[in-house]
């Protein structure tokens, strides 16, 4: 991609000050009142909150668009696993790609500049999903930067289990940028857990888990992997999406987990949308929200970032690929406050994905997004259309006209 020399004109940023960003080389140069420096490219802001780029850190591109083909009559995890299982044969990759750039593109007009998808990875399809994903990220890269996660199979574990840990180290050979499982649906989750840790240890590269995705009090992944962390002294990117079951605990056990989690360097992915959707089904009485405990995890230090997850899927039959409105459902659901909400989306999930947290800041990479709107609240409430998108100093989206 070729980066810009731009400069971005009477922006608002989220405390409300009116600044002017400069970007050179991909990079955020100046963040000042009123610059009387010259670039050759000048994009007027006025009347738009500018805020880092989105940053999805949790994807399944290969499933998108799939809920009208895909049946899910019971509507929970493993109704929607079932029904994916019985129409995979008819996912050829030339069908997966177009619906994969097809999202990647819509999370790219919201302002979203990169994306973390994890990819089915079975013993029936093999890397097909990798493979196409890997294709998309390519297709994709100068518009916005795409992590292909290999989602494994269970069992990982046992006898069973033995061809698909070879999957495992054919799908790192192919090229992926992160390994993932579902330890809670393997019958030994704390070998699962111990083989994906070890397994993204010896590749170098992140580990992200499908964590406790379920509401019993006894599944306990989120907790496995902080104590093999904390007790072989490892050091390296790991995140657990849901957590769904830490929710179950009680105050003192939330808080032990949420501060051992916190000591191991654990991210936290909160999925919002999918997890209201798909969890408690049938509860009539008492009926949980199914959302990890954010504000508990945030207390006790831990990165919490958060995201779609599933995209017009038999996983979720809804969402819009906008992180606004993941951001909504924060504040509706877990009542977190305008601010932690947007940078959950924002440098909360950069952090996870990219490693860095890339803020409006000399010397960040020059990933922005404008929306028009007075407030950032108010761009939460509305999620208007209106935006504009830079990538790496390059305007890559514009639903505006403001531009010199």
């Amino acid at each position: 991609m070729t980066h810009g020399d731009l400069i971005v004109r009477s922006a608002q940023l989220s405390d409300a000050s009116i600044v002017d960003i400069g970007i050179k080389d991909g990079r955020i140069v100046e963040v000042s009142p009123s610059s009387a420096n010259t670039y050759a490219e000048e994009l007027d802001a006025r009347g738009f909150c500018v805020l880092p780029s989105f940053v999805e850190p949790h994807a399944h591109l290969d499933k998108a668009f799939l809920a009208d083909r895909v049946h899910n009559p019971a509507g929970d995890l493993m109704g929607a696993i079932e029904g994916l299982a019985n129409v995979r044969h008819t996912l050829t990759p030339a069908d997966t790609i177009e619906r994969a750039t097809r999202a990647a593109t819509l999370m790219s007009r919201n302002g979203v500049t990169a994306i973390r998808t994890h990819a089915d990875t079975t013993l029936s399809g093999g890397l097909e999903s990798v493979l196409a994903l890997l294709e998309v990220k390519k297709r994709c890269a100068h518009f916005i930067d795409i992590q292909v996660a290999a989602l494994m199979e269970w069992p990982l574990t046992g006898v069973e289990g033995a061809s698909r840990r070879s999957l495992a180290r054919d799908a790192i050979d192919a090229g992926v940028d992160v390994i993932g499982g579902c330890p809670h649906l393997d019958p030994d989750p704390k070998g699962a857990v111990e083989f994906l840790v070890q397994t993204a240890v010896s590749a170098g590269i992140p580990l992200d888990l499908h964590a406790d995705e379920n509401l019993r009090p006894t599944s306990v992944d989120l907790e496995h992997v902080a104590h093999v962390v904390l007790a072989q002294g490892i050091q390296h990117r790991i995140a657990a999406s849901h957590c769904v079951s830490l929710s179950t605990r009680d105050e003192r056990d939330i808080q032990r987990i949420a501060e051992m989690v916190a000591n191991a360097g654990i991210s936290v992915i909160a999925l919002p949308q999918t997890n209201l959707y798909l969890q408690a089904r049938g509860v009539q009485s008492n009926s949980p929200r199914a959302i990890t405990p954010i504000h508990a995890l945030r207390r006790a230090g831990v990165n919490v970032a958060a995201g779609a997850d599933n995209l017009q899927d038999p996983f979720n039959l809804v969402g819009r690929a906008d992180p606004l409105e993941i951001a909504s459902l924060l504040m509706t659901a877990s009542h977190l406050s305008t601010a932690e909400a947007i940078e959950s989306v924002t440098t909360n999930s950069s952090q996870i994905v990219t490693g860095d947290k890339q803020l409006l800041a000399v010397g960040s990479p020059a990933n922005l997004v404008g929306i028009r709107s007075t407030t950032v609240r108010e761009a939460i409430a509305m999620g208007p259309p209106d935006r504009f998108v830079v990538y790496g100093g390059v305007v890559i989206s514009e639903q505006k006209r403001n531009r010199k």
